[in-house]
């Protein structure tokens, strides 16, 4: 039975839409994790960085060299990713590489970009409003 708060009416019953859907049965501990790895991810300066690791594997260093950024700055964003699970890292000589976690992250990475690229469809409401998506009028970097 569908829970609504008093004084609202959703217009429509459960039974109008033609089945039951099964919740989902996604613990909230995935949730959390979930959540922690969507705000990682949520920073463009880690985001490209990923983007970076998309090439192959990388010491702090080249990150660095390649971003314009302070070696101290890279490592403090790689070990968010780390944290999160996102990268990994190991030992190469004096070399700490880091490299993309699995093939889930780099699918996550792509996805997200592909779907950024999309231009923004809008409701019809919207449309009626004259509402710019997002998407055309994002132009600072």
């Amino acid at each position: 039975m569908m829970t609504v708060p008093r004084g609202s009416d959703p217009g429509c019953r459960p039974e109008d839409h033609g089945g039951r859907r099964e919740p989902l049965d996604v613990s909230g501990e995935a949730l959390e994790r979930a959540a922690r790895i969507f705000r990682a991810l949520g920073e463009p300066s880690r985001l490209r960085l990923l983007v970076f690791l998309t090439r192959g594997d990388a010491c702090v260093t080249e990150v660095a060299e390649a971003e314009g950024d302070e070696i101290s700055t890279v490592s403090q964003r790689l070990r968010v990713l780390r944290n999160e699970g996102l990268v990994s890292r190991r030992r190469q000589g004096k070399h700490i590489v880091y490299g993309l976690a699995d093939q889930h992250v780099v699918d996550m990475i792509f996805n997200a970009l592909e779907h950024a690229a999309e231009p923004r469809k809008m409701s019809a409401p919207a449309k009626a409003k004259g509402v710019t998506a997002y998407a055309t009028h994002n132009t600072h970097r």
